[in-house]
């Protein structure tokens, strides 16, 4: 069995654009930044981007793709935007209309990528400081819900933040904090500790995103602003087209997550 954990990025994005891997991404590529995908047509790239800036928390954007354009230049410059994901997702009009293993064929001139820093980019610092990771730990997607937290609105973009939960023991709590703090670039200090209903969770068991997860007696459940943000978002902005990763199946890039912090 492969130990994707210690392969290159360039090694996981080879085996995914030929289709041999079209898991989630947690725990691949130990050490390097992995980012979220949000496509639009340039007619609402600027709309868009005004809502990153005014939502860093859930969208801090790595990079912006050029019009058109299936690469990048700085965090993945080999990469396919169109094939180096695992799973994509396809909205049209707000509306669900497919997963895929590769969207070249879906692709328009006009497209507008955006790059969006990743919560799985500080796993790997948790793990060095013995924090457990538990859907790692049972290899599953991280559990990710739709909040009652609204957004600040930048154009026609409104909706509400998605958040990505990882139960912990109180004592690892105040530890988990500190050394996601120093990562804003990938979503920084939890948004929300503890009481699950306080953020408008009705069920902890039952993620809108990702897979339930087990939660030992007295853990605490902490819960992180998430790159699916967006996707909230277009389900209710309902652009023309939008194309994104599947929840939990990231761009792997060429980063070290070391760069990420402050």
């Amino acid at each position: 069995m492969k130990d994707y954990t210690t392969m290159s990025p360039r090694e996981a994005r080879a085996l995914i654009r030929e289709g041999s891997y079209t898991r989630q991404t947690s725990g691949m590529c130990g050490g390097y930044a992995q980012a979220n995908l949000a496509v639009l047509p340039a007619e609402y790239a600027y709309d868009f981007l005004l809502f990153t800036q005014r939502n860093p928390k859930s969208c801090p954007v790595l990079e912006v793709s050029d019009k058109g354009s299936r690469l990048l230049k700085f965090i993945a410059p080999e990469a396919d935007i169109a094939r180096d994901i695992p799973q994509y997702r396809i909205y049209r009009k707000g509306v669900l209309q497919g997963e895929y293993t590769d969207v070249a064929e879906f692709w328009q001139d006009d497209f507008v990528s955006f790059l969006i820093g990743c919560s799985f980019s500080f796993e790997s610092e948790l793990l060095a400081s013995d924090v457990p990771v538990r859907h790692i730990e049972e290899d599953r997607n991280v559990p990710m819900y739709i909040t009652s937290i609204d957004c600040v609105p930048a154009g026609m973009f409104h909706g509400k933040m998605v958040v990505s939960m990882r139960p912990l023991p109180p004592d690892q709590v105040i530890r988990a904090v500190n050394i996601t703090a120093s990562m804003p670039r990938v979503h920084g200090a939890p948004v929300h500790i503890g009481d699950p209903g306080g953020i408008g969770i009705k069920d902890i068991n039952t993620p809108d995103f990702g897979d339930r997860v087990t939660i030992h007696p007295g853990e605490v459940p902490v819960f992180w602003a998430c790159g699916v943000t967006p996707q909230s978002v277009v389900m209710s902005a309902k652009p023309s087209i939008a194309i994104t990763h599947a929840p939990g199946h990231m761009l792997i890039t060429d980063v070290k997550n070391t760069v990420l912090k402050f």
